[in-house]
């Protein structure tokens, strides 16, 4: 994967991370299931006073749009390379996120005001199979400089080896709820020729900037690899986990929502740091 830059301190790259899909489910559901692995994946990365922190969970409306705005604080000292946490001075790896879910429109920004860092991701969900191009409406002279990268939730070869988990293997899992899986090799080819079934596809467009003089191709290529890895294993989850969240409604997801933050304070201030650290590549 390789992230073009834009101009010194800004890169973007369009991803297509999930395809799949909708005849049982409908689209109303993939967003349940998002938000719930959200939730549960928030979990996951949550202990020995590094994680997630829920600041705000409310709804929004602005200028006619309406969604879940969302302001959260992620701790992740222990989660980034050790020549990162040599350099990086105290309070530099507490970022700040905030995200306007207006499904199908989605827009997320992860920022150091101190540091002079942004991570901003957009995303758009669209009933396709990812065939569309520059659905974000980037300028002509911006487009040119992005490189679209599949993703296929399918191919446990794209995995790092500590995040393989057989139960979280789309290839693997079988769906007593749905049917659904397991995903073989030509699914999305299978998935194409049925004309009668709904599909969705998310595409995501990734803004980096960052400031650190010296350092900033370093940072940005660690960035890439993570929003990779990261998208990867989010939406193997968000597959394997249906049998949780298939049944579920919106009120459901509220409430566990706000259950999920009492949660995640309480993990936060106790245990051992769980969840994803870098890769003995990184």
């Amino acid at each position: 994967m390789v992230i073009n830059h834009i101009n010194t301190t800004s890169n973007n790259i369009p991803f297509q991370p999930l395809t799949v899909t909708l005849s049982v489910i409908g689209p109303i559901n993939y967003q349940v299931g998002q938000l719930f692995t959200v939730a549960e994946a928030s979990k996951n990365e949550t202990g020995g006073g590094e994680g997630i922190e829920v600041l705000i969970n409310e709804p929004y409306e602005d200028e006619g749009e309406k969604g879940q705005y969302t302001h959260k604080v992620y701790h992740l000292k222990s989660k980034v390379p050790a020549w990162l946490r040599y350099i990086a001075p105290e309070g530099a790896l507490v970022f700040h996120e905030k995200a306007w879910n207006a499904y199908p429109f989605c827009r997320t920004g992860e920022s150091h005001n101190s540091y002079d860092f942004l991570i901003k991701i957009e995303t758009w969900h669209k009933p396709d199979m990812g065939t569309l191009e520059n659905v974000h409406d980037l300028d002509g002279p911006t487009w040119k400089t992005v490189e679209v990268v599949p993703i296929d939730i399918a191919d446990k070869d794209v995995v790092a080896h500590g995040d393989y988990k057989p139960e979280e293997d789309p290839a693997l899992f079988k769906s007593t709820k749905t049917g659904r899986g397991p995903l073989s090799p030509e699914w999305k080819n299978d998935l194409m020729n049925k004309t009668d079934c709904p599909k969705m596809c998310a595409y995501k467009l990734v803004t980096v900037k960052f400031k650190w003089w010296g350092l900033q191709t370093k940072v940005e290529n660690f960035i890439q690899k993570q929003e990779k890895r990261i998208f990867t294993n989010f939406h193997r989850q968000l597959f394997c986990w249906i049998d949780n969240w298939v049944e579920l409604t919106m009120a459901d997801i509220r409430r566990m929502e706000e259950e999920t933050k009492k949660e995640l304070e309480e993990m936060r201030e106790k245990g051992t740091v769980r969840g994803t650290s870098a890769t003995s590549e990184e």
